[in-house]
């Protein structure tokens, strides 16, 4: 008798918009870059209930934060913005130049401007992970009190963020145009990972 064989395939894509969430200023609407093997040892672990322990002790593959980043653009001499690629094929992956994260792990779910969904219609083959994260007007400490700063060094001129688990792999990358957080402005990410099982 043959073997029955379910060749379905997994599909991931990522999303990220950036904007103040006050005035409604839309800073970087875009896709992101998926690390398939990270991600692929973080589904297979969380299905199984597994940590990189022994299964009762360790770090899970659970989402545990946002990080932020400076490190992806720069300016040449002739004032052309050169970006660099994402950072997603190898599981040591890492942002450029980390400067600053944020738990975003459902730590308090009534918190809406930082929190984490799953949205899922009944009949279809997918799910998305919605990811909301919200930089307030007092974080992160030591910004600039305004938004005008023309260093592109300075370590909050975000150009580049990723979702690292609590096992401290980093699951996705994205690169864009720099945005200053600083005290006179709150910054709301909205972050989507779309996953779609089907051929």
């Amino acid at each position: 008798m043959d073997q029955l064989k379910d060749n379905t395939g997994l599909r991931l894509e990522g999303h990220i918009k950036i904007l103040d969430p006050e005035s409604g200023e839309v800073f970087v609407n875009k896709r992101n870059a998926i690390n398939y093997e990270n991600m692929s040892i973080a589904i297979a672990h969380l299905l199984g209930n597994l940590t990189d322990g022994d299964g009762s002790t360790g770090n899970g593959y659970h989402v545990l934060n946002m990080a932020f980043g400076n490190g992806a653009v720069s300016v040449d001499s002739t004032g052309t913005v050169i970006y660099r690629n994402t950072n997603t094929n190898v599981t040591t992956a890492q942002l450029y130049n980390e400067t600053y994260s944020k738990v975003v792990a459902n730590t308090n779910a009534a918190d809406a401007e930082n929190n984490m969904v799953v949205n899922h219609t009944g009949g279809t083959a997918y799910s998305d992970l919605v990811i909301t994260c919200t930089l307030d007007y007092s974080e992160p400490s030591g910004q600039d009190n305004l938004d005008n700063a023309n260093n592109l060094t300075d370590d909050f001129i975000f150009d580049e963020l990723g979702l690292r688990t609590q096992a401290g792999t980093f699951l996705t990358h994205v690169v864009f145009h720099p945005v200053q957080k600083s005290a006179n402005r709150k910054i709301q990410v909205l972050y989507t990972i779309r996953i779609t099982a089907g051929s």
